[in-house]
């Protein structure tokens, strides 16, 4: 399944700007081994003196921003799990910048980050391909709102899309 098969009423109506961020072309599986090698390609092009740049008082670093988006791929795919083995129980959200302010990101090499985020995402990768057609349909409720299992797969590509276009304009 594509990004462009995704129904509005499978996730948050805030989330439908990352939807956008995603490439149509190609399946969830295809489009997040993609998209990780396209990240860290595109993280490791950045130079060195931009690492721990601010681009404004209280913004995070790329550093901060790299951990955040390894914490919340765990979120996305713990929701996955979760719903995809037919757990209905709600979920909470998750407040972004507590986890920023304990994560420690700047304090981490971009090397250790980025070796983070690569096997988390082969991980993520493999639980994905695991799943047949019904799991990826099931839907739970996570921040209030209905979210299908497939659509927080794509939502962990759109999320760090979204950043990666943050990085272009605001801190290069």
């Amino acid at each position: 399944m594509k990004s462009n098969q995704l129904e509005t009423n499978e996730y948050a109506p805030y989330h439908g700007a990352y939807i956008t961020e995603i490439d149509p072309t190609y399946t969830l599986v295809e489009e997040l081994e993609i998209s990780v090698h396209n990240f860290v390609h595109f993280v490791r092009e950045i130079p060195m003196d931009k690492y721990d740049y601010r681009y404004a008082e209280g913004k995070w670093t790329i550093k901060d921003i790299i951990q955040h988006l390894i914490d919340s791929e765990r979120v996305f795919a713990y929701r996955a799990l979760r719903f995809s083995r037919g757990d209905t129980t709600a979920l909470p959200g998750f407040e972004e910048n507590d986890y920023a302010a304990n994560a420690h990101g700047d304090d981490r090499s971009i090397n250790d980050l980025l070796t983070e985020m690569s096997a988390l995402r082969h991980a993520n990768i493999m639980f994905f391909k695991s799943l047949k057609e019904e799991d990826l349909m099931r839907k739970g409720t996570a921040s209030g709102f209905t979210v299908s299992v497939r659509a927080l797969g794509f939502l962990i590509i759109g999320h760090q899309n979204h950043h990666m276009k943050i990085f272009k304009e605001r801190y290069l």
